[in-house]
């Protein structure tokens, strides 16, 4: 009996010891748990894929372990990303950037939900892109640069400081060295220059989707034929030319272009072209209505948005973080010479020793948040397009700028 005993107490140690060492026996191969496979789509501008790719690297290097990560880049143009975005919601990117003035309309259809953790945003970020990334007093979007305006590009083996604070001095410069001074007026968003110092004005209306224009009033000490005819003046000069930003660079880096209006994201090609002749400064005076009024500007922001419909949120709103955040922006100022939305990144000693940067905060005393709604581009490059051409059609000035504003205001 006792023997009996014995064996039963003996057979229940082993089976206790047997089941210990299986417990610290490593797991199989099908019992450990699996990463989540985290895929994410990001949307951004062609000029970005390598400084994205980058980030993305370093994305996926500070969160190894927590997950697969599988980021996969598109191109697509900031300006139209609205567009794109809300024709497809449910397959659109999860991550993407555009321009600060689709925030409202992305927002209202349900492509961006407010930014949780919006606290952190607003103490990391200038006031002017913060403002931008909302609406109302709510934050939809993460801030990314704050340089989206335009300012004057000139070349100082050709112009002096006293020349450039007019477009007619430099047109007269230009036209006895016979170079060029260009602009795009295929764009409306350049044409604004000629209209926004005058007392004439644009805007959204309260619905946030419609505008208000008085391009065309014909009241008041500036009307909007004597803007159309300081433009006619303009273009009639030998010396300017009309030309989109491609265009530019090119007389540029060819020499037959000595001055133009652009923006940041051509200081580095600029610079490489013109070394240290390159000159930077806010927009000069144009003459209207026998006085000079100052050119203006449309001032905005690049943002990030993360897309509602995001089957992993949480993850994309991580990755828009880490694209925004300071020492990523600091690195897109390295790389591209673009102007950071983040204060500390913003007022770091190599930003603020930027030409472009410097021109761009002169030419903010003279700009306006760009809000205008879809309606507004098309009839104003139209109404441009013919003025650069010098009138073809030979219609009155009048004529053309009511069809422009009925387009503008169309609803």
């Amino acid at each position: 009996m006792a023997k009996r005993i014995f064996l039963l107490t003996l057979s229940a140690c082993c089976l206790f010891l047997l089941a210990a060492c299986r417990s610290q026996a490593p797991a199989s191969e099908e019992s450990r748990p699996v990463k989540e496979t985290v895929a994410l789509t990001v949307w951004g501008a062609e000029e970005d894929e390598a400084l994205l790719q980058q980030i993305f690297a370093s994305f996926k290097a500070h969160y190894a372990g927590q997950a697969d990560f599988q980021i996969t880049y598109q191109p697509q143009s900031e300006s139209n990303c609205k567009d794109v975005l809300l024709g497809d919601l449910e397959g659109g990117a999860d991550v993407f950037a555009f321009a600060d003035d689709q925030v409202a309309a992305l927002a209202a259809a349900g492509g961006l939900d407010p930014i949780a953790d919006e606290a952190a945003i607003r103490s990391t970020s200038l006031p002017a892109a913060v403002e931008a990334a909302g609406v109302g007093n709510t934050l939809y979007a993460y801030p990314l640069t704050a340089d989206n305006g335009y300012f004057l590009y000139y070349n100082k083996a050709y112009f002096t400081q006293e020349d450039i604070q007019s477009l007619e001095r430099m047109l007269e410069v230009a036209a006895q060295a016979e170079r060029l001074v260009t602009m795009d007026w295929s764009s409306a968003w350049y044409v604004y220059a000629f209209f926004g110092n005058t007392g004439l004005e644009v805007g959204l209306n309260e619905d946030g989707l419609t505008n208000y224009c008085t391009w065309n009033s014909t009241e008041g000490p500036i009307r909007g034929r004597d803007v159309a005819q300081a433009m006619l003046d303009i273009a009639a000069s030998p010396a300017f030319a009309n030309r989109p930003d491609g265009d530019f660079l090119a007389g540029v880096r060819d020499g037959t272009v000595i001055a133009g209006i652009s923006g940041v994201w051509n200081a580095m090609a600029v610079q490489e072209a013109w070394g240290d002749d390159m000159g930077a400064a806010k927009l000069p005076t144009y003459t209207c209505a026998g006085r000079q009024v100052q050119m203006a500007s449309f001032s905005g922001c690049k943002l990030i948005g993360v897309n509602a419909y995001s089957q992993h949120p949480d993850w994309a709103a991580r990755l828009a973080e880490w694209i925004t955040s300071e020492e990523n922006q600091r690195l897109r100022f390295e790389v591209r010479g673009q102007g950071p939305a983040n204060v500390n990144a913003a007022n770091s000693p190599q930003v603020q020793s930027s030409l472009a940067i410097a021109a761009l905060l002169e030419q903010s005393n003279y700009s306006q948040l760009q809000r205008v709604g879809g309606k507004f581009w098309d009839p104003v490059t139209e109404f441009a397009t013919s003025m650069a051409l010098g009138n073809p059609s030979g219609a009155s000035l009048q004529a053309q700028l009511d069809k422009m504003v009925e387009g503008v205001i169309e609803r």
